[in-house]
């Protein structure tokens, strides 16, 4: 493995920083004059609307246009969280139940407190270098949260970009940073055969496809150029980078211009799911209206008119992120035909993508935050029956037996994996093999097959793909995490350069961000290699990185690669 020399010289100040003083700074755009602040040497613009309120008979509905004028907008304050969905649940005794909805369960509550949020969210937040004017042409780097599409936002602590700003700043390569608010949850992701019919499917894709056409009108006047656009996601927000490239069938065009050039996704790609008025789709629309008391002739427009507390407590009766039923989420991206013409893999798989520069990022353990409380899960039986009911419902449970025998039984190679019988705490039989399979599903091996499909049918797209091991082995990690599902939102927005991962994986990004290739610009010092050369994944550690042939668990990845089209959400 090549090392790299550290660049803690680099991070502590081999370049200047300066303060400027905390003070009000203007843009004025068409629909107002923003008003905005700065802290030492970044400048933001917070919670900026670029649609009209999607509340009363607009909730589910594709967003509008902003069609009032803000006038002189105060963009000091934090933006409002969208109205969030379950975080966390347990089922009182763990139990398979067809689509994981009638099962009795205890709910944890939602962290975020109720006053943070608002059906009121469509927003975009600005971060830029201090002093940045309309002209300045800056490369900018638009980002979607991520959240399992049912939590997260824009003012979320994790999701803070000042430092990453910074750094750019303190590199010589400034750029801005944009995110949009979405909405999630039954308000965004909302399922059925109902909902199409509306043509609201996929509100929340599209509120991300509205804040990208903001970005195209408004982002000169924040000194940002519309034809260098980055669109950067994590987790479910990297699920929605991959929907954003095949959306419209790969038209990413708006007024006749691309709207990004280049994509990262951190920790998702291509989910093959069914259409939004399947079986398992409409099992949780007609779930809802249940329970919000809407059965009827008219159960959309009477979910449309209770007040959003009475909403909301009907949306998130379903379990939540962390739970028994974990990743087999009841909101997501489902084709409806017109946003989302077919399921993301097939979609990958017929070429209608726009040909960008593409970073595909796994962590090492993607799958333990997600198998907590899954209970026994200590025979093959056992853990095929969980799948086939509440991941793949469509397929022949022998296939999914299948699928679960490519994963061997031995604690030494679950996930955290190379840490031999080490399970941590709140351990169950089968914990680590539950937790390497659903993180191969949802993310991992399929990283590896969306870059293997991307590769064959385009061939001239550029591919970069990384693997994070930075809290391997970490004496601290006692529930047996090991370098979890959203590792990397604290090593590229929180920790400071003095972290070694942090300095170089920001430095990669801000490279890609300038110039389609994270090795052109800023010394690398280790080469990141393109994918398709020979399937080399750059392999981020604590203290070095260096390279990690993409092969692992291939008997699994040859297995999805030849069943995908049966393995779907």
């Amino acid at each position: 493995m090549k090392k790299v020399v550290t660049w803690v010289t680099l991070a502590l100040g081999l370049l200047p920083i300066s303060v400027a003083a905390q003070g009000q700074v203007n843009v004025t755009i068409p629909s107002g004059t923003i008003m905005g602040s700065s802290v030492e040497d970044v400048e933001f613009f917070k919670g900026i609307p670029f649609a009209d309120p999607p509340i009363g008979e607009l909730r589910f509905k594709p967003p509008q246009s902003l069609s009032t004028h803000l006038g002189d907008f105060d963009a000091t304050k934090k933006a409002k969280l969208c109205s969030q969905g379950p975080v966390i649940s347990a089922p009182s005794k763990p139990q398979v139940v067809p689509f994981a909805l009638e099962a009795e369960r205890e709910s944890f509550g939602n962290p975020v407190p109720p006053e943070n949020e608002s059906e009121d969210c469509l927003t975009v937040t600005i971060h830029r270098p201090a002093g940045t004017e309309a002209g300045d042409n800056l490369p900018v780097l638009f980002y979607i949260f991520g959240g399992g599409f049912v939590i997260g936002g824009t003012s979320a602590a994790i999701n803070d970009p000042t430092v990453l700003v910074q750094t750019g700043i303190d590199l010589g390569k400034p750029f801005i940073f944009a995110a949009v608010n979405y909405r999630v949850g039954g308000w965004g992701f909302m399922p059925g055969a109902e909902i199409l019919r509306d043509g609201s499917a996929n509100a929340g894709l599209l509120d991300q496809r509205k804040g990208l056409e903001w970005v195209a009108d408004n982002i000169a006047a924040f000194g940002g150029d519309p034809s260098k656009v980055t669109i950067w996601g994590q987790s479910s927000g990297s699920i929605s980078v991959f929907d954003q490239l095949v959306l419209y069938g790969g038209d990413n065009t708006y007024n006749g211009n691309p709207l990004f050039r280049a994509a990262i996704m951190n920790s998702g790609s291509v989910t093959p799911v069914d259409p939004v008025d399947s079986d398992k789709a409409q099992a949780v629309y007609e779930h809802v209206v249940r329970v919000a008391n809407c059965e009827g002739d008219d159960s959309l427009g009477c979910l449309r008119r209770l007040p959003n507390e009475r909403f909301a407590a009907a949306a998130n009766a379903i379990p939540g992120l962390i739970s028994y039923e974990s990743l087999a989420l009841s909101y997501l991206p489902r084709p409806d035909g017109t946003v989302l013409t077919a399921s993301p893999h097939v979609l990958a798989r017929e070429g209608k993508f726009p040909a960008v520069p593409m970073i595909l990022a796994s962590q090492e353990d993607e799958g333990t935050l997600f198998s907590f409380f899954q209970g026994n899960m200590g025979s093959t039986d056992i853990i095929t029956d969980y799948l086939n009911s509440l991941y793949f419902p469509n397929a022949d449970r022998s296939l999914v037996k299948s699928f679960v025998e490519t994963y061997s039984e031995r604690l030494e190679d679950g996930s955290p994996y190379r840490t031999g019988t080490f399970e941590g705490l709140l351990s169950y039989p089968g914990k680590k093999r539950i937790a390497s399979i659903l993180g191969d599903i949802v993310f991992t091996l399929v990283r590896r097959w969306t870059l293997e499909t991307i590769a064959e049918v385009s061939p001239d797209t550029a591919l970069w793909s990384s693997f994070a091991s930075y809290n391997y082995m970490q004496p601290w990690d006692i529930l047996g995490l090991g370098t979890k599902h959203g590792s990397d939102t604290d090593v590229f927005f929180a920790r400071n350069n003095t972290y070694f991962p942090s300095i170089t994986g920001r430095t990669y990004y801000i490279n890609f961000v300038y110039n389609g290739d994270p090795n052109d610009g800023l010394d690398v010092n280790v080469t990141w290699p393109g994918w398709k050369e020979d399937r080399q994944l750059l392999w981020y550690n604590a203290t070095e990185n260096g390279y990690l042939a993409d092969d692992f668990r291939n008997g699994s990845y040859n297995f999805i690669k030849e069943h995908i089209d049966s393995l779907i959400f």
